[in-house]
């Protein structure tokens, strides 16, 4: 697989972003996009599967495919998100582009405006780029000194303590590691059934983990993990190396977002939503590279 390119300031150090100067200086046309992507997925020196002759593909003039001199044809988009799409590829470049230097996300409505596309369209388009996101990421175990913290999205809260009345709303479970990457998981309920098995099967035992007062974690200490915990309830946020506010920082975000830019996300597709912004926050110290490592990894 190519390198992936890194925007350089004029001084020759690393610039913080691809800006949108460099995005369609690389990508100008449709043609340039597919170009890459070809590149990419087969290689400058690719072997044709049907006569074995290397580096004879040349594009097609009306179709989004390569070409040997043999007739064999090479579809670049086959098996990706772009598939059996109409939309042009620079379109979809360009979407992607725009998930990949917004911290808040794109709804659909703003991608209709730029793209000029139709609602539907842009509401398939945002959602397969969040699943892509999403597949990308994956999930890496954590371990050293990792915060644990269970939020409620969506709904209406009813009554009961507060963030512990999970009414008409989705449980979102998270882990996150001390400088380093954050996971998260829809659960059915805030219960030690529900929460356990992902901190087992997620978190390597013998970390140090930090949780709030809430009882599902009571018996981590017992399961091998160096655990510490603080009282919410009673206003203590720290306790020398323990506290919460790094992932509570994340869920801050992470519901600002919602409510400022998406106003409502649906039970249906939450867990897109996630996999987007955990992919955001897990490369927030390169996000330079975010939009290459989207396209390299079709």
């Amino acid at each position: 697989m190519r390198k992936s390119y890194v925007p350089i300031n004029g001084d020759g150090t690393m610039a913080n972003t691809l800006t949108i100067q460099d995005f369609f200086k690389r990508f100008p046309t449709d043609d340039a996009c597919i170009a890459h992507l070809f590149e990419l997925r087969f290689g400058k020196d690719f072997g044709c599967p049907k006569c074995g002759e290397i580096g004879k593909f040349r594009k097609l003039a009306k179709q989004p495919a390569y070409t040997c001199n043999c007739g064999n044809h090479v579809h670049p988009m086959q098996g990706t998100i772009f598939t059996d799409s109409h939309t042009p590829l620079a379109k979809w470049f360009y979407a992607i582009y725009l998930f990949t230097t917004t911290r808040h996300g794109v709804p659909a409505k703003e991608l209709q405006r730029q793209l000029g596309v139709s609602y539907p369209t842009a509401f398939r388009m945002a959602h397969l780029i969040r699943q892509h996101m999403a597949g990308v990421d994956g999930d890496t175990t954590l371990g050293g000194h990792v915060e644990l913290d269970e939020t409620y999205i969506g709904g209406r809260k009813r009554g009961g303590k507060p963030g512990r009345s999970a009414d008409g709303k989705t449980v979102v479970f998270g882990m996150l590691e001390r400088g380093g990457d954050v996971m998260t998981k829809i659960v059915p309920s805030a219960s030690q059934r529900s929460l356990l098995p992902h901190i087992y099967q997620n978190v390597k035992q013998h970390s140090t983990v930090s949780t709030d007062e809430w009882l599902s974690y009571r018996n981590l200490s017992k399961a091998g993990f160096n655990h510490g915990t603080v009282n919410h309830k009673a206003e203590q946020w720290v306790d020398g190396i323990h506290h919460t506010n790094s992932l509570e920082g994340f869920w801050s975000m992470l519901k600002r977002s919602i409510r400022g830019t998406h106003v409502h996300v649906s039970a249906k597709h939450l867990a897109k939503y996630l996999g987007e912004f955990e992919f955001r926050y897990n490369l927030r110290h390169s996000p330079q590279v975010m939009f290459d490592r989207l396209v390299e990894s079709f």
